[in-house]
């Protein structure tokens, strides 16, 4: 839902109030070889468009443009902890320990005329989300790598509140950043900051 806020008083925009997207996530010990990760029916199964986001990709959409995540090139990269890496042309199937991040999206737009297009558009912004994510946690890995569960938990909730921090900050009237939207560059290096 689109909302667009004056002074005390809230408005929704009804050309949007009916459109709605849903992310739904399962992980597997696979190389993306789950036909049907996510248990659908026949009827859904004939409707999906299966992606495969290959992390080693150097994707040049718009979206991925917009979202200028840091520039790492994961055929090069090697973890200094782990040993894996670089991740070149096949990885998927030689790779071992490897998983897969099964990610249903599905986005609705109910508008005459319009619908099938901003699905269309929308449904490329996840997407462009995902591989830069999933990007930098494969770039991160000796950062976190050998974590206990206690010290992930840890490590987000200290990001979580940064992050909070730091809209909060950009949100306020009269402050240096009105106005001005960080790059998810400069929010990743904050981000980063806090291993």
């Amino acid at each position: 839902v689109v909302r667009v806020s004056k002074e005390q008083n809230s408005y929704e925009c009804p050309l949007f109030s009916k459109c709605s997207l849903t992310i739904d996530t399962v992980i597997r010990p696979d190389n993306g070889c789950s036909e049907n990760a996510h248990n659908l029916n026949s009827q859904q199964l004939a409707e999906r468009e299966v992606e495969i986001v290959d992390i080693a990709s150097v994707s040049r959409d718009y979206w991925s443009k917009v979202i200028t995540a840091p520039k790492v090139d994961l055929t090069t990269f090697k973890s200094q902890r782990t040993d894996r890496g670089p991740l070149l042309n096949g990885w998927m199937d030689s790779c071992r320990p490897v998983m897969t991040i099964y990610k249903l999206v599905i986005m609705d737009a109910p508008i005459w005329g319009l619908g099938e297009r901003l699905e269309d558009c929308l449904i490329a912004v996840p997407r462009a989300l995902f591989l830069a994510c999933h990007r930098m946690c494969f770039a991160w890995i000796d950062e976190w790598y050998g974590m206990t569960m206690e010290q992930i938990r840890e490590m987000e909730r200290h990001t979580d509140l940064l992050l909070k921090k730091t809209l909060k900050k950009a949100a306020k009237p009269g402050s240096k950043h009105e106005g001005k939207r960080k790059s998810l560059k400069d929010e990743i290096a904050v981000v980063g900051s806090c291993t």
